[in-house]
């Protein structure tokens, strides 16, 4: 009894607390939608808020299940929870053995990605605070060069672009020196597209974004999969809770039925 509650109770809280983070991602993608000025970006590749409505809805749904279930010994409920977590773990298995065999492929999805992600740059709020981040964190600019921004319509080089932009790149590709102002210069990559990458190299980083990823997912190979393998181990562990306290439920309704079928032939 004590190995039992110590499972059901053990599969409640761990579902309970994804739970939880699946209603917050829920939360903040629908503030972020709503809060937009306009809703130019529909696509899940495309758009953060999006892709974190729908991932947090998935959360919040299956774990709920897995909440719901553990609490009421619900065998039904618990049985829906294990065979879309076995879906979910095969589906993830898929997916990176795949990439591992099609690395190519998937780099030139990714490339893809961060094509339209530029295109559509300033169309979506959120898409560009996180082209900014990606541009900040990996000290990158572009998909594969600074020159990938003439792919949008505003820094576009072209003499017959109006933009005051034109031939330029966002700020968060500049290199930010260390001073005492706390004033952003947002115009210091005008006209850097103009510039041999020598003399641009001085202002912004001219490395293309694509390749800073994958240098840098080279150099933490351990941590990615330290990760990977953290996230498998624990939905396996989910699986295995579940599947653990289904068996008992189980177990104790045969025992039940047994009981009750040997008193009815006693009488």
């Amino acid at each position: 009894m004590t190995a039992y509650k110590a499972i059901k109770y053990t599969l409640f809280f761990g579902c309970y607390l994804f739970w939880v983070a699946g209603g917050i991602m829920v939360a903040v993608g629908i503030y972020a939608k709503f809060a937009k000025e306009g809703d130019a970006v529909d696509s899940l590749t495309t758009d953060p808020a999006l892709l974190l409505i729908s991932v947090g809805l998935l959360m919040f749904v299956v774990t709920f299940l897995g909440c719901f279930g553990a609490l009421r010994n619900a065998a039904c409920l618990l049985k829906i929870f294990l065979g879309i977590l076995v879906v979910i773990l095969l589906l993830q298995t898929a997916v990176a053995f795949v990439g591992f065999l099609f690395s190519d492929l998937v780099l030139e999805r990714t490339d893809l990605l961060i094509r339209r992600g530029i295109e559509q740059y300033r169309d979506d709020p959120d898409l560009e605070n996180v082209v900014d981040f990606l541009q900040k964190k990996f000290q990158c600019c572009g998909g594969h060069s600074y020159r990938d921004w003439s792919y949008n319509l505003y820094f576009e080089c072209a003499k017959s672009n109006p933009s005051l932009e034109s031939c330029g790149v966002p700020f968060s590709c500049c290199i930010q020196k260390q001073t005492k102002k706390s004033v952003l210069n947002t115009m210091c990559g005008y006209g850097t597209q103009n510039l041999d990458e020598q003399l641009a190299g001085n202002k912004i980083y001219t490395s293309g974004c694509l390749d800073r990823i994958v240098l840098w997912g080279k150099q933490n190979l351990l941590f990615v999969g330290g990760m990977a393998v953290g996230i498998l181990c624990l939905e396996i562990c989910m699986v295995s809770l579940a599947a653990a306290q289904i068996s008992q439920i189980m177990s104790t309704q045969q025992s039940n039925e047994n009981s009750k079928g040997t008193a009815r032939v006693k009488n």
